[in-house]
């Protein structure tokens, strides 16, 4: 089974990493110029959060705050769900689906090792396809049978 580790694996270094002391403006360029949608939020060299279209849109702009001034650390979401390096790609599609969130935190013990998006885990499943829909056809079939039998 595939696992948070194959996605890390196959993804590059992050790149998309903003200190939480910086504006919001400066989290917008950065945002745009690497064309992500989100950005790994750091106190230091310790994980602090994530800082996301949403967060802008819902934590800046609906509630009057100017992004010249405002730091991201004020507007950055950190109550996000954290899976771990052995945790299966359909664990993920689990916790994505249950926490109604975009990204999961992967840390191996306290150690922060990157972020799972819902897109990482739907290029998953969509390179490994055949290996997924062939197992629920295989336990679909084998239900099936147990209950005609």
């Amino acid at each position: 089974m595939r696992t948070v580790a194959n996605i890390l694996q196959h993804k590059p270094p992050a790149f998309n990493v903003i200190q939480a002391d910086a504006k919001v403006i400066e989290a917008l360029h950065l945002m745009n110029s690497v064309n992500l949608s989100y950005l790994i939020v750091m106190q230091g060299d310790v994980f602090a959060g994530i800082f996301s279209e949403r967060d802008y849109s819902r934590n800046v702009i609906l509630k009057g705050l100017h992004s010249d001034t405002c730091a991201v650390k004020e507007v950055m979401s950190v109550s996000l769900p954290i899976v771990g390096m052995q945790d299966t790609v359909e664990h993920c599609m689990e916790m994505l689906n249950s926490y109604k969130t975009r990204y999961l935190i992967v840390f191996n013990d306290t150690q922060f090792k990157g972020v799972v998006t819902i897109n990482d885990v739907l290029r998953e499943a969509l390179q490994n396809k055949e290996m997924v829909f062939d197992e629920l056809l295989i336990k679909d079939a084998t239900e099936m049978q147990d209950k005609i039998f």
